[in-house]
């Protein structure tokens, strides 16, 4: 019982991390589907974070916009999102739902859509 009380937050970080690491593993593995489908692949990073270095195939739609944007999606196309580390990418996921898009994916970082 020491150790969860002195390591708990250690612990919960690796939880995140192996939680995070799945979740994309799971999506990565759907690409080949979801792009039989037309799926479209959304980097919500910042402009300029997106013309420095992409992964093809994906368009961008900076997180700050997507809120302005968003209607332009039909919502029954199947979305994959990323970003630099997956948070921003997450926060995406959240607006696309709220507006009622249904079939929407957090790859996490950009660079998922390269391996």
């Amino acid at each position: 019982m020491d150790f969860l009380k002195n390591y708990w937050m250690l612990f919960a970080i690796a939880l995140w991390f192996g939680y995070k690491w799945l979740s994309s593993k799971q999506i990565k593995a759907k690409l080949p589907d979801l792009k039989s489908r037309g799926a479209l692949f959304i980097d919500v990073r910042s402009e300029g974070e997106y013309n420095s270095a992409n992964a093809p195939g994906t368009v961008n739609f900076p997180l700050q916009e997507l809120s302005n944007r968003i209607s332009e999606i039909p919502k029954t196309t199947p979305i994959v999102l990323c970003c630099a580390s997956g948070t921003r990418s997450g926060i995406a996921k959240m607006t696309f739902k709220k507006n009622g898009f249904k079939e929407v994916y957090n790859i996490g970082t950009w660079t998922n859509f390269l391996t």
